[in-house]
């Protein structure tokens, strides 16, 4: 009986590591990149309310806890829906008020109602208040935004209903079996760490960060801009999610395609550019956040 107990759990231990992960945003590394692009951008009055807000076993490092909102999506049920956005089949476009609703219809919750949400209860922070501001829990706050806006980063984060943003799109990353939305939560990125960068994500980052301040150093100020006054802009950044999605995450991929050399080396770029736009974007919403309660 216990040898055939055994068996049986190692069966399992091999069905379930032939199946892709689930897909919940940028992977970890992804978010990692993010939050520590942002975290070297942050003014000085930003840094010292995400220092009070963060937890002390956090040591002032935002990086550690930027996958924190994927980590709780099962003890907060209610988080699922606003970590991305379905739009209609084939339009390639976002529109607010059309698509921004959870499966049941209701308006608001989706990630760019959720960045909406959680930078108006970072609003409220004052210093002496430090993670509570008695209405909101400041410290999950910044936790959920910090995420949701590397979510809203990720093109089929807002991507078409019918696959659920590529997520029941079969397909094989070079041999291994997955499905699309993953490819661009975790492959892609992966791939590019084990080829390119032997010492993983900060080595990324240093990558990333001398194009923010060389090749890309012309177009920083308009990714960090904000139209009519607002403090965060997520409708822009989704616009630009749907766009990419089209463009080049669903581009030439159908069911059972294998995606290798060629969708890696055209992709990889548009992956770089959204992991720098949310870093930068990240950085200048938390400057624009805590700037304006140090006026």
């Amino acid at each position: 009986m216990e040898h055939r107990t055994t068996v049986i759990l190692l069966l399992l231990a091999v069905v379930v590591a032939a199946l892709p992960a689930p897909s919940h945003g940028w992977g970890v590394d992804g978010h990692i990149i993010v939050c520590q692009i942002a975290q070297g951008r942050l003014s000085d009055a930003a840094t010292k309310a995400v220092n009070d807000l963060l937890p002390s076993d956090a040591s002032g490092n935002l990086s550690s806890l930027c996958s924190w909102a994927d980590k709780v999506r099962f003890r907060y049920h209610w988080s699922a829906p606003l970590h991305f956005i379905d739009t209609p089949d084939n339009l390639c476009t976002y529109n607010y008020d059309r698509d921004c609703k959870d499966e049941e219809g209701v308006k608001d919750r989706c990630v760019a109602g959720a960045i909406n949400n959680y930078t108006s209860q970072l609003l409220t922070y004052a210093p002496s208040s430090s993670s509570s501001s008695g209405q909101y829990n400041l410290t999950e706050a910044l936790l959920f935004l910090s995420h949701f806006i590397g979510d809203v980063h990720q093109p089929l984060h807002v991507g078409f209903s019918s696959d659920r943003g590529g997520n029941t799109i079969d397909v094989h990353w070079y041999r291994r079996k997955t499905v699309l939305h993953h490819v661009w939560d975790v492959n892609i990125i992966e791939t590019a760490e084990k080829d390119y960068y032997d010492k993983g994500t900060d080595e990324f980052v240093d990558a990333l960060n001398k194009n923010i301040t060389g090749e890309w150093s012309g177009k920083v100020q308009g990714w960090e801009e904000c139209s009519k006054n607002l403090t965060a802009c997520p409708d822009i950044y989704a616009s630009e999610g749907i766009t990419a999605a089209c463009d080049w995450a669903y581009k030439n991929v159908t069911e059972d395609s294998t995606l290798s050399d060629d969708y890696f080396d055209s992709r990889l770029p548009v992956v770089n550019l959204r992991l720098a736009q949310g870093g930068v974007r990240l950085a200048a919403t938390l400057n624009r956040i805590f700037g304006q309660k140090a006026k």
